[in-house]
């Protein structure tokens, strides 16, 4: 995925925001290994290798914290629209 990303734009638009890389919006997974990069701190290769750990990371802790909360219902990749949207109707 990450790398789909940077063939698609993201190092460009990451050196459009660069010099606003101090807004706390732009300190998030991406941005942040882009702009060491941008700094000379590391390489491209480096950046984007960091990129994919520091999203697995994050990836992991999004699912602990659905995992610890109640009245989370989980649909697999497979599952029709229809029945999901019916889900959420009749949980309204």
């Amino acid at each position: 995925r990450v790398d789909i990303m940077a063939a698609s734009g993201l190092v460009d638009e990451a050196k459009v925001l660069y010099p606003h890389r101090k807004l706390n919006a732009l300190h998030t997974v991406g941005y942040r290994e882009l702009f060491s990069h941008f700094d000379g701190e590391w390489t491209l290769e480096f950046a984007l290798d960091e990129i994919k750990k520091n999203t697995r990371r994050f990836a992991k802790r999004q699912i602990t914290w659905f995992k610890r909360t109640e009245n989370v219902q989980w649909f697999d990749y497979t599952t029709p629209p229809a029945e999901i949207i019916n889900f959420i109707k009749s949980s309204l």
